[in-house]
């Protein structure tokens, strides 16, 4: 049975399929047409990332048994798209949390638990609390959009001066250099109850539509002119009060129990999955690390083989590495084409080695081999590198490759079965979901990577999962006594990551980068 899955088609579209209860591929459309995240592409059908995932299945539109399609969709002319286009296929439609919801469960390796889906409003209903037990989800409770935590998480990110709907991650990164001090303004917004929040609108002003759109309430409460700009001083503040409040927040929504699984996208905020985590109001979390409207296709798939299908048998979330991959002869191709210089290292020791030598000199390093991961997070196969050693490391990826603010820190790789050792962290750190925290001995080697009081971004990889980026760490660990490199997305100026190697090459030659390796390819300047 081949069930494709379509997702986020009017904002941040993809494609999966699974075949025979097995995940085979998904793929985001704006790494395949290099666009930003939020790209205008007016609720068409994400055709080239259906395309892929369907040829990395090896399965042809005719063989589709069923298209599960989530909600919100744009309207009856996209049902005859679908039609057209996979004429023998059973369309499923699921709503829009309720693949939220079954992309957190069905791949968690819970029988039970507690489901929370919380966004921005991705149709009128903002929120979702589900039962789940075995195969099977019951809705418990909604929340409905504008009374939507993201909503104002979205107004904090406009009114410190980001975009909207795109920048939040770089408020909840700015918040760790702040205080408490608008935690309880924030939280009187929010007002939450049992069921949710229910927003204090006086707070906002029905005349300005910019800077958030607060009012002249919210301004005297901060003790300034109604409209001021924020002063630098209080931005820090301004994101720590949104921050906790937001988290507290979904804390007490969540309710207790022994399981959670989460999703939405506020489930890509690292600091409330945190929060989760550690409210000890749950034994064990679950985050489905591809939270946004693009992990929506993967829900659609598995809410159609459990719902539609009465498929019993759970489908394992065993990696996010999903999409495509290149072979040496593409790979040689679009180097040459180019008409650059390489080198053709013949092994994977020699792979392992040139690079470790290269952050050993202090390098950065791009990094791209197997398939492209989901979502935005880098977790191995496109990434770039730098050693803990190099006291320039963070300065220099922010300042000449990424060029991006000094508060937005990277991320420690380290083996799992190592991290103990250096971090304080949950298993959601497999996907770079969730912070931890450094031990106090280590502290001083990985500084430049800390934020707050001793918060880290930590990516524990799996051997089996990631085998060739986890012979990297263990091969920097026998060179410098220590199995932790940092790790960035690959991609610059807002685009999504790499995908194939010529986006590599543009990326490469575009930037800061030192250095290269590209499967066996190895590339300097």
């Amino acid at each position: 049975m081949i069930i494709l899955g379509i997702g986020g088609i009017l904002s941040d579209s993809a494609a999966a399929v699974l075949r025979d209860g097995e995940l085979i591929a998904a793929v985001e459309e704006s790494k395949l047409v290099r666009r930003g995240k939020n790209w205008d592409h007016r609720g068409r059908l994400p055709g080239k990332s259906i395309a892929t995932c369907l040829e990395l299945a090896g399965a042809k539109p005719e063989q589709v048994d069923a298209v599960a399609v989530a909600r919100p969709l744009p309207g009856a002319d996209f049902y005859l798209e679908l039609r057209a286009l996979f004429p023998s296929s059973r369309i499923a439609v699921v709503d829009h949390h309720q693949a939220h919801a079954a992309s957190a469960y069905y791949p968690s390796p819970f029988d039970e638990a507690t489901v929370l889906t919380l966004d921005r409003g991705g149709s009128f209903c903002c929120g979702s609390r589900w039962q789940a037990t075995g195969a099977r989800m019951t809705l418990d409770q909604e929340q409905y959009a504008p009374d939507s935590l993201c909503e104002l998480y979205g107004r904090v990110t406009e009114l410190l001066g980001f975009a909207a709907n795109e920048d939040e991650h770089k408020v909840q990164w700015l918040s760790t250099a702040g205080d408490d001090r608008y935690k309880e303004l924030f939280g009187e917004i929010l007002n939450v109850t049992e069921a949710g929040p229910r927003i204090d609108r006086g707070f906002f002003g029905t005349e300005r539509l910019d800077h958030g759109g607060f009012g002249p309430r919210f301004y005297e409460r901060l003790g300034i002119d109604s409209g001021a700009g924020i002063a630098e001083p209080l931005r820090a503040h301004l994101a720590a009060g949104v921050q906790r409040a937001v988290e507290e927040a979904a804390v007490r929504m969540a309710g207790s129990g022994r399981n959670l699984c989460v999703a939405g996208g506020l489930a890509l905020n690292a600091l409330v999955v945190r929060a989760l985590e550690t409210s000890a109001k749950f034994e064990n979390v679950f985050v489905q690390p591809d939270g946004g409207n693009s992990g929506t296709a993967i829900g659609a798939v598995l809410e159609t083989w459990h719902g539609a299908y009465r498929q019993e048998k759970r489908v394992a979330l065993a990696t996010l590495c999903l999409g495509p991959s290149f072979a040496a002869e593409d790979i040689k191709h679009a180097i040459e084409n180019c008409k650059l210089r390489y080198h053709y290292l013949l092994t994977v020791d020699e792979v392992v080695s040139t690079a470790v030598a290269q952050l050993n000199e202090h390098k950065i390093v791009a990094w791209m081999h197997g398939r492209m991961e989901l979502g935005a997070r880098a977790l191995g196969n496109r990434s770039i590198l730098a050693s803990p050693l190099d006291p320039y490391s963070t300065e220099n990826l922010n300042a000449y490759i990424k060029h991006r603010e000094p508060f937005r820190k990277f991320a420690a790789s380290v083996p799992a079965e190592l991290a103990s050792r250096y971090f304080e962290v949950g298993p959601n750190a497999r996907w770079l979901a969730t912070v931890g925290r450094v031990r106090p001995e280590w502290k001083e080697k990985f500084a430049a990577a800390l934020m707050g009081d001793g918060l880290v971004r930590v990516h524990t990889v799996d051997r089996d999962e990631h085998p060739l980026y986890w012979r990297l760490l263990q091969a920097a660990g026998e060179s410098t006594g220590l199995p932790v490199v940092y790790n960035t997305s690959f991609n610059l100026f807002g685009e999504p990551l790499v995908c194939t190697p010529r986006d590599a090459l543009r990326s490469f030659y575009s930037s800061g980068i030192d250095s290269m390796l590209v499967g066996n390819f190895f590339l300097q300047k």
